[in-house]
């Protein structure tokens, strides 16, 4: 991610809701080091603020309906919520929760495009986000695997205002060209109930240990430990509780 703070239209945070809170703590903060602190008041729900040193890393709930899944979401930045909800569902997207009030923290939606890749939006109050970028433990990369490239190259631009580099099997984004997160078209590989989704990628000093490391402490290992041609090396996990997510080696964003 050449993107190093929290920037307008960027990745800002990402949060894993879980069925288990206390194992996943015990997970994360094993694997990256991360130190969890749950916020106290009642009306906050268990929410968790996983720490990376001082710096606010990524978040961690527990499931708060019977329709939730644990899986991990990646938020990006707004400074008007209520306004990129008008340009998501005006470009053809959903909202699947409607702008509310976080305590004193922020505003918060849940929407997916319009092939159904569900993602968050933050407006920041008292808390911008993610502290740290591209540390090893620390959020650097978010990547999207769709089925329906072309419509995302036209819905995200239209929402906000993402510069596109597209290769002949990847595309990266960017905001003014620097870049934070790529998309993946899923093919024959992926199985076919598998939804499009956004896909949060965390840096590691190593890849091989990481993956391996994760595998004792009761994660499964969907993609090995794999170099990109002319990218990073990187491996996707699937956490005990079931929630996925990537690593990649820190140092070789964008």
């Amino acid at each position: 991610m050449k993107i190093t703070s929290v920037t307008v239209g960027a990745p800002s945070w990402a949060e894993v809701a879980t069925s288990d809170p206390a194992a996943a703590k015990a997970f994360y903060g094993e694997l990256f080091g991360w130190r969890a602190e749950t916020d106290p008041r009642p009306e906050a729900g268990g929410y968790t603020v996983m720490h990376l040193g001082d710096a606010p890393a990524a978040g961690l709930s527990p499931l708060y309906g019977p329709e939730q899944q644990t899986a991990w979401t990646v938020s990006f930045a707004t400074r008007d919520a209520d306004a990129t909800v008008a340009r998501i569902t005006g470009a053809g997207g959903r909202v699947l929760m409607e702008p509310m009030e976080v305590l004193d923290v922020g505003r918060f939606a849940v929407v997916a495009d319009p092939a159904g890749a569900v993602f968050a939006l933050w407006q920041a109050r008292t808390f911008s986000g993610a502290g740290v970028f591209n540390d090893p433990g620390a959020l650097g990369w978010a990547e999207l695997l769709t089925r329906d490239v072309e419509g995302a190259r036209v819905f995200y631009p239209e929402v906000f205002g993402w510069t596109v580099s597209a290769g002949e099997s990847y595309t990266q984004w960017g905001i003014d060209g620097a870049d934070f997160g790529g998309m993946l078209a899923m093919g024959e590989q992926f199985p076919p109930q598998l939804p499009p989704h956004w896909l949060p990628y965390f840096a590691v000093a190593d890849v091989d240990l990481t993956a391996s490391r994760a595998g004792a402490l009761g994660a499964e290992v969907l993609m090995a430990p794999t170099s990109v041609p002319d990218g990073p090396r990187i491996a996707v996990l699937r956490d005990p509780q079931g929630a996925v997510f990537g690593i990649y080696l820190a140092g070789t964003e964008g």
